[in-house]
């Protein structure tokens, strides 16, 4: 069998399936379904209006979560990026993401949900290095534990990365989520 490339249709379920949960983002998230409605290729980084990212909120048993300064933003974030061709779902973008950004394996993460623990809908800056326009990233956000430590940086996009405690994730949905997930 041939794995495809993540479609609009997985992008499309994996919101629904989240707004089931979470029906009280719907505004929040009406971009993404208004883009998905007029048939934009969210999977396209070339798609400006805006364009599907994954995420990984990564927990250490401690109670920790991995952040990553990120070189271009020059923001302390959670590790994650853009969709690649060869990516097949969200929750594999995230992980491919995590892997090249801090070098730990993916063997050595554990999935915690199935379904994204938040979707964030953000503006990012243009960059006129990459010809970029100002856009937005809808970041589909997954929910992982470890006991492994950052190996090594993706330099290129990567100056750092540090444990923090879950009261320092600024958004307060996930916030409240992740501390959730620790205590279940």
């Amino acid at each position: 069998m041939i794995d495809l490339a993540i479609t609009a249709d997985h992008i499309r379920s994996t919101l629904t399936a989240y707004l089931d949960e979470y029906p009280g983002e719907k505004l929040d998230l009406a971009p993404a379904l208004d883009l998905l409605g007029d048939g934009a290729d969210l999977t396209s980084r070339k798609e400006f209006q805006g364009h599907a990212t994954a995420g990984a909120v990564l927990t250490y048993p401690n109670g920790k979560v991995l952040f990553i300064r990120h070189l271009m933003l020059d923001k302390w974030l959670l590790p994650g990026g853009h969709l690649e061709a060869d990516d097949t779902t969200l929750v594999q973008a995230a992980l491919r993401e995590l892997g090249e950004e801090t070098g730990i394996r993916t063997e050595d993460v554990i999935l915690l949900r199935d379904e994204p623990i938040h979707i964030d809908v953000h503006p990012i800056p243009a960059n006129s290095a990459k010809g970029e326009p100002e856009h937005r990233h809808i970041d589909f956000r997954f929910l992982f534990s470890t006991n492994s430590d950052v190996v090594q940086l993706q330099t290129e996009e990567v100056t750092d990365a540090v444990w923090r405690g879950t009261d320092t994730i600024s958004d307060e949905r996930l916030r409240a989520r992740v501390v959730a997930a620790f205590r279940s």
